[in-house]
């Protein structure tokens, strides 16, 4: 370590020592430092040179070491770096001009004034074409990082040199007109930003400028996209990505200007689809895939036609510019689903791995086909009935040509058939919906049917991808598809997981699967169920990565349906559980055993048998943590949640003789945050289930409840990382309500201990749950809450005084953070209680209140440092009234705009299912005398929304009410 550090110091200094020697008077001296510096460009220079401005430069950052560039050093270096702009290497050019780049970031412009002088000065000057190029990269680098304050006064003197190079191509070659636009790019995006505040100004200044560059970006268009010239592609890119700057940014301006490049658009948009034809999805021409310029840039054809996508996407959100197009929008998406189909190198790739097929399907993977049905979503959401029209215009027309394709014995028909399928597949959501709203002219399910049953008889292993794209869509229009053609396809799919045909297919038939089963006449298939989950058991010794995570989904639905008899289990169960073990670090998979399980949990007759093979399994697993694999202990702990929730008693019973004091012991002793969490919710767990009879389970009552106060010290220890105690809230809350008599002694400690876990809590999870505890405890202590006011003010907190101003002026100050609805609706009812006491303690406190705006324009990071956010200050009853007014507002506009979402939230509460609070209300000194708080306590336990891991608890809460109808 230490050699290579001197290493990299001698390499430092022989640098500095050549860009000084290049300076010197001695000719000979100057010759031989400019060939050493050749022969270091053949070695990573660039990165040398970048590294040793980023650690000796700037005193102060966070990488800097000694020694430091001193300032005359750093005037050398300037010097001989502007110097050598023009220098004939590109790879030295580029070099010099990252370098430039880096010191500007620090030095520029208040110690290096001359800099923008100088690189203007050598971009105009065409007797030196190694300068214009040199110049225009260091400015490409450095427009990049400009901001408000350079560039209103840089672009009235940069954009008409710019303007220049881009409009004489017989005088500067493509790839320095390239250069020139991107920076009008990044010049014109940092405009954009600032056009939100000062928009007068910005528009004031784009005015004059916008015509002359609209009416060359239409020359440029207007002349065919040439094959195999990613040069000309990356011309037309950047004119793309100046338009759509344009229009986005200044689209009052741009719309004026529109008519001028549609024309020359829609050749651009024509002729790529013919040169894209040829060189990708045929692939008999060079598509430049995967290929960079010398600066790094990309070059292939895919990145220009996915600029262009976007371009488009940009006119057709636009309520203006969509109606230039709106009598073209059919011939629009019928070349678009043109540029959906398979390209040579996906059918190449996805044929020999399936697990990158199913990546690329389900993760909508950056490309050309995805970038196409983007646009397609856009022409219908923005383009009403007229854009449905032209989608299911253009499938019906693309389907009769692919017949014809077919007819004519072409081998590649398929695959406008299948890209068809594919954009109404991922147009499904808004068709079937405007097919409900009658806004459909044909039956979408007819045009549907005959296409997939079209090809139902051609063969399988010749069009793979066909077959797939047909399960697939089968899938996603179930609900417009007639049930006899669905039971079809679903029989298909089970015969097909079964046979020997290409990965692909079966790719398709598991989606199928999953989306056809849940609503099957189980009657029906129930016969064929053993078989099919035979064949995907099968599967599950072939799969791997993304593959296993669909086949594993399609067993869940299989599951989940009901399709699963006790009589099945011991085939799935035990093969599940060792895919669990095999990828227990792996979060994504193991979830996705562990739901699976959890299925086969919930399928009447199986849980005994569940639990027979997890819990000989986990426990000497937790029993001796130390002696496990990475990932295993908390796994093991995650699997027997799982295993307890809403389980019945006798399986807590044998889980708590198996587990229960190994879990106390990870609590009390792990390092390990992962298990310290698990342990946490397990826990929880178990007392949810085993509530009173847990504490005779062990046999000496005390002991047991000592260990759970233990574990909960442990947690609440305000020296322990967030981390380990970020599941610490849902803990505390199952000992308050399933202990509340042995609870109510500790009471006072236990809050107390909760102010100081919230002041050193590093976590919004953590601070969010703790406050909920706070709110919980306040309607507990209804009608009396004046009690639990006169508690937190008798607990000292440092700074604040006593714990009810510390707890206030956190709660106020976090309560816009807290998310999920229960947790919401929980803690602002609670903040209604508290003002409603009208406490004297309530008005002699300040707290945060809104944010004051500054005037100075957009914020830099540099701006943020000198001028850190300010606040005012409100008394707290104001701040509770603006928070509950806030709130008001939100469940208005949620009820409003969701009526009939709002009753099937929360079910009654039922009775006898909480056990009664009186021990602990009455021992800690609230007098209890309204309607019953532990069945608001237990609902509000059971309600904890998304934010929790709790769901065992889901049950309804009476607050809703309170705050669900306004």
């Amino acid at each position: 370590m230490e050699t290579s550090a001197v290493a990299g110091d001698q390499d430092q200094q022989w640098l500095l020592n050549c860009l000084s020697a290049t300076l010197d008077p001695n000719q000979e001296v100057r010759s031989f430092a400019e060939v050493s510096l050749n022969q270091a460009s053949l070695q990573p220079a660039a990165v040398l040179l970048k590294h040793f401005i980023k650690k000796h430069w700037q005193e102060g950052e966070e990488s800097f070491e000694l020694p430091a560039v001193s300032s005359e050093e750093k005037e050398v270096i300037r010097k001989l770096l502007l110097s050598s702009l023009d220098d004939t290497h590109r790879k030295i050019c580029t070099a010099i001009s990252m370098a430039v780049a880096s010191i500007a970031a620090y030095d520029w412009p208040e110690d290096w004034p001359d800099l923008l002088p100088f690189l203007l000065k050598l971009i105009t000057d065409q007797s030196n074409m190694n300068g214009v190029h040199g110049g225009l990269r260091c400015l490409a680098l450095l427009s990049a990082d400009l901001d408000d304050a350079i560039v209103p006064k840089l672009v009235p003197v940069l954009f008409p040199v710019l303007h220049t190079i881009v409009s004489f191509p017989e005088s500067y070659d493509r790839y320095v007109r390239t250069k020139a636009l991107s920076i009008v790019y990044s010049c014109t995006a940092m405009l954009g930003v600032m056009s939100g505040v000062c928009k007068t100004e910005m528009f004031a200044l784009m005015m004059p400028m916008l015509k002359p560059w609209m009416n060359h970006f239409s020359i440029i268009l207007e002349h065919p996209v040439q094959p195999e010239d990613p040069d000309d592609w990356g011309v037309k890119m950047e004119v793309l990505k100046c338009l759509n700057q344009f229009i986005q940014n200044f689209p009052s301006l741009a719309e004026s200007e529109f008519l001028v490049v549609v024309r020359s658009l829609w050749q651009t948009f024509v002729s790529s689809l013919r040169v894209y034809t040829r060189s990708s999805i045929e692939g008999t021409e060079d598509p430049y895939a995967g290929r960079y310029d010398s600066d790094g840039a990309e070059k292939s054809l895919d990145s220009f036609v996915i600029q262009l996508f976007e371009f488009l996407l940009t006119i057709v959100g636009s309520a203006k510019l969509v109606k230039v197009i709106a009598s073209n929008v059919r011939e629009l998406v019928y070349h678009t689903i043109a540029f959906l189909q398979m390209t040579e190198q996906q059918i190449h790739i996805w044929s020999i791995d399936a697990n990158q097929f199913l990546a690329d399907e389900d993760e909508s993977t950056y490309s050309c086909r995805v970038s196409g049905a983007l646009l397609l979503e856009e022409v219908v959401s923005y383009c009403g009935r007229e854009g449905i029209d032209a989608i299911i215009d253009a499938a019906s027309k693309r389907f009769n040509e692919s017949q014809q394709e077919k007819a004519a014995g072409s081998t590649v028909w398929w695959r406008m058939r299948e890209a068809t399928l594919f954009a109404l597949a991922f147009l499904s959501e808004q068709l079937l919906e405007a097919e409900v709203s009658g806004l459909t002219s044909v039956r979408l399910g007819e045009l549907l049917e005959q296409m997939i049953t079209e090809d139902i008889g051609t063969g399988v292993h010749q069009y793979p991808f066909l077959y797939a794209r047909i399960f697939a869509s089968v899938a996603r229009f179930s609900s417009a598809i007639s049930d006899g053609v669905l039971e079809h396809f679903l029989s298909a799919a089970i015969t097909t997981i079964a046979m020997d045909v290409p990965p692909p297919v079966k790719v398709g038939a598991c989606r199928a699967l999953s989306e056809l089963l849940p609503k099957a006449n189980k009657g029906n298939f129930q016969p064929q169920m053993m078989g099919l989950f035979s064949s995907l058991a099968d599967l599950l010794h072939q799969a791997r990565d993304e593959t296993l995570h669909l086949v594993l989904e399609t067993l869940q639905a299989a599951i989940k349906a009901g399709f699963l008899t006790a009589s099945m289990e011991p085939m799935i169960s035990p093969l599940i559980l060792n895919i669990w073990a095999l990828h227990v670090s792996d979060p994504f998979i193991s979830i996705d055993a562990i739901e699976v399980l959890e299925a086969i949990k919930c399928s009447p007759g199986c849980i005994h048998q569940l639990a027979s093979r997890i819990l000989p399994y986990v426990g000497p697993i937790l029993n001796n943590p130390q002696q496990q694999p990475d990932g295993l202990v908390a796994g093991s702990l995650d699997l027997l949640t799982m295993l307890l929730k809403s389980a019945s008693t006798d399986v807590v019973k044998a889980a708590y003789d198996v587990c229960f004091d190994a879990v106390i012991r990870i609590i009390l002793q792990s390092e390990d945050h992962s298990e310290m969490q698990n342990a946490t919710e397990c826990l929880a767990t178990f007392i949810s289930g085993g509530r009173q009879l847990m504490l005779v389970w062990g046999g000496d009552s005390g002991f047991t409840m000592r260990s759970l106060l233990d574990a909960a010290s442990r947690l609440l220890n305000p020296d322990l990382e967030s981390s380990g105690s970020l599941f610490v809230g849902s803990y505390i809350l199952q000992l308050i309500l399933h202990l509340p008599s042995q609870m109510a002694q500790h009471i006072r400690d236990l809050v107390a201990a909760l102010v100081r876990r919230l002041q050193s809590a590093q976590i919004a999870g953590l601070r969010s749950s703790l406050l909920l505890i706070f709110a919980r405890l306040v309607h507990m202590s209804a009608p009396n809450v004046e009690w639990f006011i006169n508690m937190l003010m008798t607990i000292p907190s440092e700074g604040y005084g006593n714990s009810f101003v510390y707890v206030m002026s956190e709660w106020t100050k976090l309560q816009g953070e807290i998310q999920g609805a229960y947790p919401i609706k929980v803690t602002t009812t609670a903040l209604a209680l508290l003002l409603s006491t009208r406490h004297p303690e309530l008005a002699k406190i300040n707290v945060q209140g809104h944010l004051i705006k500054s005037d100075a324009g957009i914020t830099t990071r540099a701006k943020a440092k000198l001028a850190p956010d300010q606040w005012t200050v409100l008394p707290l009853p104001a701040k509770i009234l603006t928070l509950l007014a806030d709130a008001l507002i939100e469940i208005q506009e949620q009820v409003l705009g969701d009526d009939d979402e709002e009753d099937s939230d929360w079910e009654e509460v039922q009775e006898g299912d909480v056990e009664s609070d009186k021990d602990l209300i009455y021992s800690t000194g609230a007098a209890s005398l309204g309607r019953p708080t532990y069945e608001h306590l237990e609902a509000m336990a059971k309600n904890q929304g998304d934010d929790y891991e709790d769901d065992i608890l889901c049950v309804s809460d009476p607050l809703n009410e309170v705050v669900s109808r306004p």
